[in-house]
């Protein structure tokens, strides 16, 4: 018997103690009535510790819980922007072509196969830091074959200024032994042969696939995945619908330095923190709703 349900009966004595010169008005003075109280009492007690003992739910557990997403901020990945027009897509890119015409990626490389550990290095680090680690190593393998002479532990004292070294330096020497074997030493052009490499994903095949053979791909990192959204020119919730939203959006005769002006404007113009929309090209044409300049 719980604590409520014993503190329940003992009231109910007292009471019936206390009325034996009047009779009881209270229909809880009913011994049928008083078990039923009880019971009721008993059950509404044991639901108390039930509830108590119950797993918080997933939106109120810890801080590894699953919370109800939160109402997205202007301007971000999933708030609704004004569609850009055809026209101004066109016109944000002729702008930046007048600007500059040839633009070129920042990663230093002696030819495709360069380009492509370049790259898979450039994960999660700067093109300043790779190019700062790489200048030294293509200088001694800038082919598969001399990737391997020179091994894992050789590899990684070159690349151990890049984050996440020790695993960029396995797939270095994976990749060049899975081109050797399958592919001639030779960089793919397919980009399923590219991806099956140690190391590269989507958008490391984009960013190949369109400097070493001149396709219409769209290698969207995180300087164009912000531009992309924030401009409200392509927004996305990941870097694929990024991907697919620019390259319905853009057209065709930008498609091939597309890339590389975004990235570019996202690196030295739209900044993550402070944006520097004063000397946008496109700040006419920005939707977002924090820009500086209107």
């Amino acid at each position: 018997m719980s604590k409520n349900t014993r503190r329940t009966f003992a009231r109910l004595r007292s009471a019936r103690a206390g009325s034996a010169r009047q009779p009881a008005k209270n229909p809880s003075a009913d011994p049928g009535q008083q078990e039923s109280v009880a019971a009721k009492l008993g059950q509404s007690a044991v639901a108390k510790v039930k509830k108590a003992r119950k797993p918080a739910s997933k939106a109120g557990a810890g801080s590894g819980a699953v919370r109800p997403a939160a109402k997205p901020a202007r301007g971000s990945a999933t708030s609704p922007l004004r569609p850009w027009t055809r026209a101004e897509v066109r016109e944000a890119f002729v702008r930046f072509s007048k600007a500059n015409p040839e633009p070129k990626g920042e990663l230093e490389h002696l030819n495709p196969y360069t380009l492509l550990v370049a790259v898979v290095l450039s994960a999660q680090a700067t093109d300043a830091g790779v190019n700062k680690a790489t200048r030294a190593l293509f200088a001694v393998a800038d082919t598969p074959a001399k990737m391997l002479a020179l091994g894992e532990e050789k590899v990684r004292d070159y690349i151990k200024t890049i984050g996440l070294y020790r695993s960029k330096a396995r797939n270095i020497i994976a990749l060049s032994e899975k081109l050797l074997a399958d592919f001639g030493g030779e960089v793919p052009r397919s980009r399923a042969g590219i991806e099956s490499l140690p190391g590269a994903g989507r958008k490391t095949a984009n960013v190949v696939l369109n400097m070493v053979f001149g396709e219409h791909t769209m290698a969207v990192d995180t300087h164009v995945f912000r531009v992309a959204n924030r401009t409200g020119m392509a927004p996305g919730r990941t870097p694929l619908e990024v991907e697919v939203g620019l390259e319905r959006v853009i057209p065709v005769e930008f498609m091939l330095h597309a890339h590389h002006w975004l990235i570019l404007h996202g690196r030295y113009t739209c900044l993550a923190r402070s944006p520097r929309c004063e000397e946008c090209l496109i700040n006419d044409l920005c939707c977002w709703p924090e820009k500086s300049i209107i």
